[in-house]
């Protein structure tokens, strides 16, 4: 029905969303140390089927030298196959290659979910990554269609800057190497200067409004509310403005600790 690779950006974003001149080898994890990084990462599934593994089968991806497990990808949805009740399979198109999707359905907000994404849909999906038989897969936690194509060229974007941020990262490693001498000495000084506010409280010893927006989400009543928590229910739970709350989720989601449901306004925590 669909062609091998009909998701327009194609064109665009040949080579992976990078340009052309990127490298386009396999990501080798044996050469240095990989990392671990948590949240969704922004990839596309020419990263994915490019990986390596850390270790066996069962061991985390490495992309760019970094271990992840949830990803965030935009694509367009084909093969969407409803034979089985308890789950959905399709395929995603991303224009840089395609990759099995599965979205286990447990409850009625799973179905309706899915009701919505059909062949030929263009979608925003995040979820675990998996090796099945040697074979890569998703299972998806949340999807929905785009209805601004601008989110498509702005999640190469994050691609773009995850990747070109992560390169830098691993190519000043020799030069943290050479100056780690310098770091214990000057740890070795900090006896003789005041103690500084950890960055995750107030100066007071309370929490900073990222932690307390996380440990609201991560509660177990919130986490089983499939449809996510409303932004007015957050400042409602944790007497803050809501004018307060929008930035720092905006930054949240951003850095993937958290993502958008069922619209702009309705949020779970990402399950690490």
């Amino acid at each position: 029905m669909f062609s091998s690779s009909q998701f327009e950006p194609n064109s665009a974003f040949s080579g992976g969303g990078f340009m052309s001149s990127q490298p386009s080898q396999p990501y080798d994890s044996s050469s240095s140390s990989s990392s671990t990084t948590k949240g969704l990462v922004p990839v596309t599934v020419k990263q994915i089927n490019e990986s390596s593994h850390s270790g066996g089968e069962k061991s985390g991806i490495v992309i760019n030298g970094i271990e992840l497990t949830n990803v965030s990808l935009v694509g367009l949805v084909c093969d969407k196959d409803v034979s089985k009740v308890t789950e959905v399979r399709f395929t995603l198109d991303d224009g840089t290659g395609r990759i099995d999707c599965k979205r286990w359905v447990n409850e009625s907000f799973d179905a309706r979910e899915m009701e919505s994404v059909q062949d030929g849909t263009y979608v925003r999906l995040n979820g675990h990554l998996k090796t099945f038989q040697g074979n890569k897969q998703l299972l998806v936690f949340s999807v929905r269609p785009i209805v601004d194509f601008n989110e498509v060229t702005f999640h190469y974007i994050e691609c773009i800057h995850f990747y070109s941020k992560n390169s830098d990262s691993q190519s000043g490693q020799q030069v943290g190497d050479v100056t780690q001498s310098h770091t214990v000495n000057t740890n070795q000084a900090t006896t003789l200067n005041p103690v500084m506010p950890s960055q995750n409280s107030d100066g007071n010893g309370r929490k900073n409004l990222d932690d307390m927006i996380l440990d609201y989400l991560k509660q177990p009543a919130c986490t089983a509310r499939q449809q996510g928590i409303h932004l007015d229910e957050i400042a409602q739970q944790l007497k803050v403005p809501k004018n307060k709350l929008e930035g720092v989720i905006q930054s949240l989601e951003g850095d993937g600790l958290i993502y958008s449901t069922i619209d702009e306004y309705h949020f779970k925590h990402v399950e690490l």
